[in-house]
């Protein structure tokens, strides 16, 4: 793909960049997730239902969807560097804060506050990538990137389940540990943010002068004449046909993983298992979908075709918790079909987030990607409550389950309706923005 020039310019970039965001993001996840852990333990101390629980651990989105497009604004305004900085600081210390709650209405306001702290930092890589990576270059560097996810609760599952196990060294329960612990290097890594990260390709010092001028140059071709948006067309453009879409689309990826993210230790718990074996019994679904995720993506950049890729992946997560519903009871073929459901969300990810930057630019591509993933995020709080609320009224998974799995079927739906929109829009001559705008895209 491309020149020698290219090739080691864009390996060095890379390897620069994507490892380095990508434990960001590990243990940006670990933070946001590890509440279903400390579940197992902390429920009890604290006197919450299944239902208080699930309210709970998705108030975290509802800050999300508020704080989301204003934090991206920033990060556009004042830089990456910087920006990301601030986000890692103030939700490690926030996610240290766990450790002292007392109550339930406490838990439920360091949730709110985790998310506010945290919002901007997915969509705010999203948007880095794309002034670092020519489009061709986006599909597996964002799978590197997202990867982060499985990884994240891969590592989550076991580390989690030990950290439990130290309930009273010093006085301390084990979740009251695993929240200090697990976020404290976000605290660190915070601060190497500000020495590490370059806001844009023209102040990449660690390039060579030749591969600087290139990558330069490739940006600015690609990305044309800098653009100047009014804020009355930044707000047409959140509520535009394509980014609401698209936005649907997000809303059942993020309904169906943190669906069974946040309640997938208890599921497994309910086996009868140790907190350690639930530690690593959790942890194969996301061994799955590391590897799922990268195939995919490679695959979606070798064809050049997006809409099918996020398409057949929801439908695959779809048929995942379906079965996963149906078989809730046995231990061994729930596992399996939670680890399909998994690797399916999952792998529809990295294709999806080549679609927002195939029509939107500057300002409005920053708020754009920002408004998909807060509004798409909702999903984060409506997975957790539903299958709290059917958990409570039913007594099992199930139905909770069979919730997210039709939230997957329908963002399959809207997708095929955004590739039927862009072919009509295309063959009438008016190519539509939504993934017309390079073959890339189809």
């Amino acid at each position: 793909m491309g020149s020698s020039l290219e090739q080691s310019t864009m390996r060095r970039v890379t390897w620069r960049l994507v490892p380095f965001l990508c434990v960001l993001y590990t243990i940006a996840f670990i933070d946001r997730i590890n509440v279903g852990f400390a579940a197992l333990t902390m429920s009890k101390d604290l006197g919450l239902t299944p239902t208080m629980f699930g309210f709970g651990a998705g108030l975290f989105f509802i800050a999300y969807f508020l704080f989301e497009v204003p934090s991206n604004l920033m990060l556009d305004k004042v830089g990456a560097r910087r920006w990301i900085a601030r986000v890692m600081i103030t939700w490690g210390i926030i996610s240290m804060g766990f450790a002292f709650i007392s109550s339930a209405n406490q838990f439920y306001l360091l949730r709110f506050l985790l998310g506010i702290a945290e919002a901007g930092f997915f969509p705010g890589v999203i948007l880095y990538l794309t002034y670092w990576f020519p489009k061709r270059w986006r599909g597996r560097v964002t799978a590197g990137f997202v990867v982060a996810i499985p990884i994240a609760s891969a590592i989550a599952a076991p580390i989690s389940g030990y950290l439990l196990a130290m309930d009273g060294v010093l006085g301390f329960h084990g979740w009251q540990w695993m929240f200090i612990l697990e976020a404290a290097p976000a605290v660190v890594l915070g601060f190497v943010c500000l020495f590490f990260l370059t806001d844009k390709p023209e102040q990449a010092t660690w390039l060579a002068p030749e591969q600087r001028e290139w990558l330069v140059a490739e940006m600015a071709k690609e990305q044309g004449k800098p653009e100047r948006h009014s804020l009355r067309e930044i707000g047409a453009t959140l509520i535009s046909w394509p980014v609401l879409r698209l936005s649907l689309v997000y809303f059942g990826l993020t309904t169906g993983l943190y669906g069974i993210e946040l309640w997938l230790p208890q599921i497994v718990k309910g086996f009868g298992l140790t907190n350690i074996q639930v530690g690593f019994v959790s942890a194969i679904p996301y061994l799955l979908a590391i590897a799922t995720m990268g195939f995919w993506a490679r695959h979606s950049d070798r064809s050049g075709e997006r809409f099918g890729h996020v398409a057949i992946a929801c439908l695959i997560g779809c048929a995942g918790l379906v079965i996963a519903g149906l078989v809730h009871t046995m231990a061994v073929p729930t596992v399996i079909f939670v680890a399909i459901a998994i690797a399916g969300v999952m792998a529809a990810r990295p294709p999806f987030w080549q679609l927002p930057p195939e029509f939107l630019s500057g300002a409005k591509l920053a708020a754009g990607i920002a408004a998909i993933n807060s509004i798409g995020n909702l999903g984060g709080f409506v997975g957790p409550s539903l299958i709290g609320w059917a958990r409570d009224l039913t007594g099992s998974f199930t139905a909770g389950l069979m919730i997210s799995a039709v939230t997957l079927g329908v963002s399959a739906l809207f997708v095929f309706s955004l590739k039927r929109s862009a072919r009509a829009e295309a063959t009438a001559g008016t190519a539509a923005p939504v993934g017309a705008a390079s073959p890339a895209s189809h």
